[in-house]
């Protein structure tokens, strides 16, 4: 190949674009010969079988590679052509640009990979490049381009991106926010998706247009032993944890430990086929309700010099038949404790702390199987609302002339609840209502009563329970047949989407904890070892 002048071999289109941006401007070196001008298919010098071009001379400054059968570059493609100022490729099969393709292009200056299938190219592809002014991707088949592909090119002054199907999603973000900080002029394009930008020009893209942060719960740490319930509390400055062990007949008291960076069992109470663990402090003294199925419900008390618990009493012996659930509370100054009682015969009993001891004070709902109780204020009037087998969820309202709580209302076309949780947002009051077959539900109160918000289909679900971590709030309904489900709550359509599977046997409780500034989900698994996920926020155009 000859050479006739310093614009014998730039490709004609390539010419009138340095024209039309300066002319005389950009005139490109004084190419030395030989200069290679094309690589065809039937071209010797062009070895496809490593993506390398051979037996070019080392001294040429510019490449025209059209129609060559490369289907990629690979690190180090050029490194016997040091002196390449400008290379092209066009209307070839490649379609992979692996990490430092152009190592050793100390001069290059001008790099046109156009018209090809170009799907790929490794976020350090261009690693090296420090004296490129010109750069085109054009007319490729690039749906997005990796973060810092464009760093450490400190003298480009035009990008030329048009013809490419870009997915203008959280991988795009970063180039917006580089188009807003740089000097070189761009061509884009339009997007091709996803649906609400469908066909928007790359150009009037913004950074607000992206909702880039999400989150996830990431297991931490597995537990080796089933477990009922998880109750975290306060004492002393720090959150704790109480976790009910029924096969192992005992509750267990977790902590955080600042050394091994993991929780930790510093204390348990041994029992009998305990159902549910409920911690509290009461009077400065932390207290522990440990129910059982069988050998009586005790509450213990926590000897602060020992640090050991001791039994303080035993729970309405002749009033618990099959206690169920726990809650606790805090009315008009005085700590209750409701027993939801299971037992065809029984009845759930409210006790009130007594200074010593915990002392019934009212019956409610006898002879109706409750499985569990929520307390909840609505409308600022002290609540509980009784689940049953038996019947429809039930609503007391606290009595402040009576003191106690009287009946109120029931929750309407929910038979069979197992258990009832609650949340508020923006002021109003909402109920997670359990089933474990049928449709759970999410449910709001309006005044007087409680109305469908929304409808989650259940196959073996015991829990359906509300978490609220920072500004997220999700809702996890768990599975006894296959994975449970995490819904995160959507604030533009006021509802509950699905986020994320969790993969928790036979799960019957979850509760968040948040230590050191870190948060954490607790799993209670009826089957398996129990699961601690940590809620981690990621960046989607990261």
């Amino acid at each position: 190949m000859g050479c006739g002048g310093p614009w014998a071999c730039v490709p004609l289109f390539v010419l009138l674009l340095l024209l039309a941006a300066g002319g005389e401007r950009h005139r490109p070196p004084r190419w030395k010969c030989p200069i290679v001008c094309s690589c065809t298919q039937d071209n010797t010098l062009c070895d496809r079988t490593d993506g390398v071009p051979r037996g070019l001379p080392p001294d040429i400054t510019s490449l025209s590679l059209v129609r060559s059968g490369f289907t990629e570059l690979r690190e180090g493609s050029f490194l016997q052509t040091p002196s390449l100022q400008l290379l092209l490729f066009t209307s070839s099969t490649l379609g992979l640009i692996r990490d430092d393709a152009f190592v050793g292009l100390l001069h290059l200056e001008y790099l046109f990979i156009e018209n090809n299938k170009v799907g790929s190219i490794s976020k350090n592809a261009l690693r090296g490049l420090r004296g490129l002014v010109r750069l085109s991707l054009a007319h490729n088949q690039l749906e997005t381009l990796p973060r810092h592909l464009f760093r450490g090119l400190d003298a480009l002054t035009h990008v030329d991106l048009r013809g490419n199907p870009f997915h203008c999603d959280c991988r795009i973000k970063w180039l917006v926010e580089w188009l807003s900080s740089t000097n070189a002029s761009a061509e884009l394009g339009e997007c091709q998706g996803p649906g609400e930008v469908n066909g928007t020009q790359l150009s009037q893209l913004h950074l607000q247009d992206f909702d880039c942060i999400t989150t996830a719960l990431a297991l931490f740490q597995s537990l080796p032993f089933q477990a009922l319930s998880v109750e975290p509390f306060w004492y002393q400055g720090e959150q704790h944890v109480a976790i009910t062990q029924p096969f192992a007949g005992r509750c267990s008291l977790l902590e955080w430990d600042h050394l091994d960076g993991a929780f930790r069992a510093y204390a348990s109470i041994n029992g009998s086929s305990p159902v549910a663990c409920k911690p509290l402090v009461v009077e400065g003294r932390l207290l522990v309700v440990l129910a059982q199925l069988a050998g009586g419900s005790h509450v213990w008390r926590r000897e602060e010099a020992s640090g050991r618990f001791v039994r303080l009493q035993e729970l309405g012996p002749q009033r618990i038949r099959k206690p169920n659930a726990l809650a606790s509370f805090r009315v008009d100054g005085d700590w209750f404790l409701a027993v939801a009682d299971s037992s065809k015969a029984g009845a759930t009993t409210l006790f009130r702390w007594g200074g010593r001891g915990f002392y019934a004070h009212q019956a409610l709902h006898a002879w109706h199987r409750d499985t569990h109780v929520e307390f909840l204020e609505l409308a600022g009037r002290p609540s509980l609302i009784l689940a049953s087998s038996s019947q429809r969820p039930v609503v007391y309202q606290w009595s402040r002339p009576g003191r106690a709580f009287l009946r109120h209302t029931d929750i309407p076309d929910m038979d069979d609840v197992y258990a009832v949780k609650h949340f508020r947002l923006r002021g109003d009051v909402y109920v997670c209502l359990t089933r474990f077959i049928g449709d759970s539900k999410v449910m709001r109160w309006e005044g007087s009563m409680f109305r469908d918000v929304q409808h989650m289909p259940s196959r073996g679900s015991m829990v359906f329970q509300p978490l609220g971590i920072g500004s997220h709030r999700y809702a996890v309904l768990g599975n006894d047949y296959s994975f449970s489900q995490v819904y995160r709550y959507d604030a533009r359509s006021g509802l509950f989407v699905r986020f994320q599977e969790l993969n928790t046997q036979a799960p019957r409780s979850f509760a968040h904890l948040a230590v050191h500034q870190r948060d954490f989900v607790f799993a209670a698994s009826f089957k398996g070892d129990t699961q601690i996920y940590r809620h981690i926020t990621i960046d989607l155009s990261a």
